[in-house]
């Protein structure tokens, strides 16, 4: 494996993302062990669910808008087949190969972002610039960055050095000003909160971390109070009782499906919001169907395989010695987490709802293939390091 070369984002920001000869000399041609067959088994149980309830929670609308109760779960095998392609080759490819792409992902995500704006090649829907069309595929940027935003500070904080709060903070502003731009809010939370928990897993001192808070939070509520959407959601959160048929509709839909749901559900298929009383049934909001159908019983088996795949990220990164192995691990786990904490969260009102998806399991395409290609690095990691 050859060093990263030199590169004028390199330059800016102080990283350091070559490979020492001591390290180069280590690193076995070929992984060394079989891999962490529970984390692949827990990755097959939450796909395999994300199947069952996107086509459960679509079928009302498929044949809405396309006539076809299989349209839209068709899509997620076509997806899912795709992502496990991108599982089954990461997983193969030795994780340090990745190393050395580290800012040519970082840059080529930041170019795509801000593609997004360019009329005729980016998508507007509902009045936000998020994806772009490729002809034979859209894709959303916002999905790649942050596995590009993992690999490059992995990449960045597995060589130790003073000095480079200015730059992180930089670049990760950069990316998540994209972000918000588009506009995405709770996807540049996602991103902001995995880019810190992945600096302060590299060992950089708590002070900072306490001196960014106040920070954020000025940040976040700011947004909040000078976007009317955004501040619309804010108060609906504080008081879900106001406008039942507009701004809290939704997130009383929610509650209604789980509540409905009791301990043990109404049954698989007998969601009675899934027929276009809840909005983003098969995208956003598929935990209140699941919720609904399987009761809290459900949700709880569903919530112990997300805190099952995390324990194995974690336990790949802990048994992993060198430095950026463990800090990519760490980075797809506290990302999947992350997001997990955050579709919940919203689901039974302990956050704002912010239109993100459940990981593995929500529809949509970009979010899927990307998360497995994630977890196949992972993977690999676990291979080399047994």
């Amino acid at each position: 494996m050859r060093p990263v070369p030199g590169t004028v984002m390199a330059g800016i920001f102080g990283t350091h993302t070559h490979t020492s000869t001591e390290t180069r000399s280590r690193m076995p041609k070929h992984p060394a062990g079989r891999g962490d067959r529970w984390l692949l088994l827990g990755i097959i149980v939450l796909a395999a669910i994300g199947i069952l309830m996107v086509y459960d929670s679509s079928v009302a609308i498929a044949i809405r808008d396309f006539g076809d109760a299989y349209h839209y779960v068709r899509d997620q095998v076509k997806w899912l087949a795709l992502g496990f392609i991108a599982f089954s080759v990461l997983s193969r490819v030795p994780y340090r190969f990745w190393r050395q792409f580290a800012v040519p992902a970082i840059v080529g995500t930041m170019v795509l972002l801000v593609a997004v704006f360019i009329p005729g090649f980016g998508v507007r829907a509902l009045g936000a610039h998020r994806w772009l069309n490729f002809g034979v595929f859209i894709l959303q940027p916002a999905e790649l960055a942050k596995l590009s935003i993992i690999l490059y500070l992995s990449a960045w904080f597995a060589t130790k050095e003073h000095g480079r709060f200015l730059a992180f903070l930089l670049l990760t502003g950069m990316i998540v000003g994209l972000v918000i731009l588009e506009p995405d809010l709770g996807t540049a939370m996602i991103l902001l909160t995995t880019a810190l928990t992945l600096y302060f897993l590299s060992g950089a001192p708590v002070s900072q971390f306490l001196l960014l808070l106040p920070v954020i939070v000025a940040g976040v509520a700011a947004l909040a109070i000078f976007e009317p959407y955004r501040l619309q959601r804010v108060m609906t959160f504080l008081n879900p009782e106001a406008d039942p048929l507009g701004a809290s509709y939704q997130i009383r839909q929610i509650l209604l499906s789980l509540g409905s749901g009791g301990f043990f559900g109404i049954g698989l298929g007998k969601s009675r919001q899934k027929y276009e009383y809840l909005p983003e049934a098969n995208t956003d909001s598929i935990f209140a169907i699941i919720g609904e159908e399987t009761g809290f019983v459900g949700t709880v088996i569903v919530i112990l395989m997300f805190l099952f795949l995390l324990w194995r990220c974690f336990r790949i990164a802990r048994r992993t010695q060198e430095p950026f192995g463990k800090l990519l691990a760490l980075g797809v786990g506290s990302w999947i987490g992350i997001q997990t904490f955050v579709n919940i969260g919203s689901m039974v009102a302990m956050l704002p709802l912010t239109g993100v998806p459940l990981p593995l399991i929500s529809y949509g395409g970009s979010n899927l293939v990307i998360t497995l290609g994630a977890l196949g690095m992972v993977y690999n990691v676990s291979k080399s390091h047994t």
